[in-house]
């Protein structure tokens, strides 16, 4: 396996430990007689992830988005694309954006709707673009993507530090106006892939 797919994969093996920081284990597992003797424990583990996790969730997170591009440009330069960088490249970037948004929604403090929306318009995008490739049609990624894309990840970073530090200097729910322009310019950026690529589809045949 060549450096840029390794540094996909580890995107990818990077989110169950970012869950793990931000749900804290459920009740029904501190209370449960087959754990009983490390119950101690798990709640020592759940204070900390209460008190603690967010913030290291939030550097995880940042650090994983950080390093989508890294890898193409690697491939690129390096002249490593392979089949499998492709196939796995747009599965690490969905696959951490979902799971922050689904956890997010668990711990309410992003709206289904918002979450939905979001993700929705991933499956969309996805599905045009395999039609395309079976069409010998290859859809690069657009400005607008990419505008999205880091949206998406100040909204969700915001979301998990709680608008922390503007929180120390202002009372503005930041995080929530983020969310909000994260969803606009996500169904925006639909509305522009499906403008453009909508005669893939062939409807007529």
């Amino acid at each position: 396996m060549n450096l840029p797919n390794k540094i996909t994969m580890s995107r990818i093996f990077i989110v169950p430990v970012f869950m793990l920081f931000v749900i804290p284990f459920p009740n029904w597992m501190l209370e449960s007689s087959l754990l009983y003797f490390i119950k101690p424990q798990l709640v020592s583990i759940n204070d900390f992830i209460i008190n603690f996790g967010n913030y290291i969730a939030a550097g995880i997170f940042i650090l994983a988005a950080s390093t989508d591009g890294v890898d193409g440009y690697i491939a690129r330069k390096r002249k490593l694309v392979t089949t499998m960088g492709k196939f796995l490249d747009p599965i690490a970037d969905k696959l951490l954006v979902t799971a922050a948004l689904i956890a997010l929604v668990q711990r309410n403090d992003v709206t289904g709707w918002a979450a939905m929306l979001i993700i929705s318009r991933e499956f969309i995008v996805t599905g045009l673009r395999l039609v395309a490739v079976g069409e010998g049609i290859v859809i690069s990624a657009s400005s607008l993507g990419k505008i999205k894309t880091v949206t998406q990840i100040v909204a969700i970073a915001a979301t998990l530090l709680k608008n922390f530090p503007l929180d120390l200097f202002t009372k503005f729910p930041f995080d929530k106006y983020a969310m909000l322009a994260a969803v606009f310019i996500t169904l925006y950026s639909l509305y522009d892939y499906i403008k453009k690529h909508i005669s893939i589809l062939n409807f007529d045949s």
